[in-house]
């Protein structure tokens, strides 16, 4: 074949074969920002240098403090969504949309996969088709201190995959790698629940569909806590959204019992706290109501197993509230 005017042509050597194109990237990162410029700086510098193959997404969840235009500034490589208003968790939906890898990792601006995680998340979910998320383990602070929701995830009753990692009814959402393919077909996070839960929800329909979710703590990431965060706001929309979780999938019993369970915990934490979730909670059942499809029986039965007769919040295996920053 000639080669188009003015363009060299090339010629192979004797015995050389034609150069391969490098091979197509199986994870993209989506990084959930809300007005922490410069975290979110510091943590893409480390991305730069640990995970440099691997192509980023960046969602601007409608920030106010210069994040945008210092991302075009200091990475204008990067791929950045911004979005008009802020949308919470759900606004990972609009990362993942954007994405054209198999598999998503997720991670906020105060988290950073360790280098030779993704491939080693990759090649987990490759080999296991019916794997729909591996969510890692979470590193925490200068010391290192792994996560005490991923030590509760170790210690899964809920069997094994191949015998090795823990499955869950439950994963913490910045610090997973999703199979782009289910989470879309599940339809992603929950725009309405804001802040919170939206992983109960989303695994929910997930396992009940057939997917199976797991923990694997060769899969690891860190995380600095940002100081920049609204604990009394995350508080009351985290426990009103695992009662629309419990009314929206849940057989009555287990609702009511989870409903409780939220208030009693609200209530402990102050008068205002408790009435404020009460609130709130009733504001949604409108919408709450219409919408509930329960669970298949096995995955009510794995519920019931995590909560026991005796249900105590920290094995339900949450989402990991840790991991989520103010506003996301």
């Amino acid at each position: 074949m000639t080669a188009p005017t003015g363009q060299p042509t090339t010629q192979a050597l004797p015995g050389a074969t034609a150069s391969a194109d490098p091979p197509r990237p199986r994870v993209a990162i989506v990084v959930l920002t809300y007005n922490r410029r410069e975290e979110l700086i510091a943590n893409l510098r480390v991305m730069a240098r640990t995970q440099a193959d691997i192509p980023i997404v960046v969602v601007d969840n409608h920030s106010t403090d210069g994040t945008a235009a210092a991302l075009a500034r200091h990475f204008p490589g990067i791929q950045v969504l911004r979005t008009d208003h802020n949308m919470g968790a759900a606004a990972r939906n609009v990362g993942v949309q954007a994405c054209a890898t198999p598999y998503v990792a997720f991670c906020d601006d105060d988290t950073c996969w360790a280098p030779g995680a993704l491939a080693r998340a990759a090649d987990i979910l490759d080999a296991h088709p019916g794997l729909a998320i591996v969510s890692g383990k979470v590193l925490v602070g200068a010391a290192q201190r792994v996560d005490p929701t991923c030590e509760e995830m170790a210690r899964s009753p809920l069997g094994r995959v191949a015998d090795r990692w823990p499955v869950l009814l439950g994963f913490m959402a910045g610090a997973c790698v999703a199979r782009r393919s289910a989470f879309l077909d599940a339809g992603g996070y929950e725009p309405r629940f804001f802040l919170g839960a939206e992983e109960t929800l989303l695994c929910l329909d997930l396992v009940a569909v057939g997917w199976r979710i797991a923990y694997a703590d060769e899969v690891a990431t860190h995380h600095y806590p940002s100081a920049a965060r609204d604990a009394r706001r995350r508080g009351w929309l985290l426990a009103r959204n695992a009662i629309w979780v419990a009314w929206l999938r849940l057989p009555v019993a287990c609702a009511w019992r989870e409903t409780v369970q939220q208030l009693r915990l609200s209530g402990q934490t102050g008068l205002r706290l408790g009435v404020r979730t009460v609130w709130e909670t009733l504001l949604g059942m409108p919408w709450v109501l219409p919408r509930r499809r329960v669970v298949p029986d096995a995955v009510a039965a794995m519920w019931r197993r995590l909560h026991g007769p005796a249900p105590n919040a920290s094995t339900s295996l949450p989402a990991g509230p840790s991991l989520h920053g103010d506003g996301r």
